[in-house]
């Protein structure tokens, strides 16, 4: 059976863009079990408490729930295991010292195939204060309104 090509998204955390600055963004494989990786070609993938943690110089994700594949038996996975992620060591060593410098988060911001392999799109991160998310939302509304007005005098009907 050939390899599928391109990229198919599975999951994405929407809410940790509104809930953190993302400061940089990695792309990390994962070690996953059989049923895992069915259960994500399936779709069924959530990242919303999900976070990364470094520790023994190795990277960690904990939190994601992936749940049971409908057709396991006792293999089956448990859901909300801790699964390692893939990166080299130079950028393990740099993320570790820019989290334990800078008070930054490791926060998970997609899960996607890419090329038949599952990827973890991870996102150093400094948490946001309430008043910037109301400024990020502001801004956002302001540029909307901004490229509707544009957009309606570029077709000749002036507001």
């Amino acid at each position: 059976m050939p390899r599928e090509k391109g990229r198919k998204l599975v999951a994405s955390n929407r809410k940790a863009r509104h809930d953190y600055e993302i400061l940089e963004e990695l792309e990390a494989g994962i070690a996953l079990t059989g049923t895992e990786v069915k259960s994500l070609r399936a779709g069924r993938c959530s990242l919303v408490d999900a976070f990364g943690q470094i520790s023994d110089r190795e990277v960690y994700l904990h939190a994601m729930h992936i749940p049971e594949y409908t057709m396991g038996t006792w293999t089956n996975h448990p859901p909300r295991r801790v699964r390692k992620l893939l990166l080299k060591r130079q950028e393990i060593d740099r993320i570790g010292a820019k989290v334990r410098e800078s008070g930054l988060t490791l926060v998970p911001l997609s899960v996607y195939f890419s090329n038949g392999w599952v990827k973890v799109e991870i996102g150093l991160a400094r948490g946001k204060k309430s008043y910037d998310k109301r400024q990020s939302l502001a801004k956002r509304d302001a540029e909307r309104e901004i490229s509707r007005v544009m957009g309606s005098r570029n077709k000749g009907r002036d507001e």
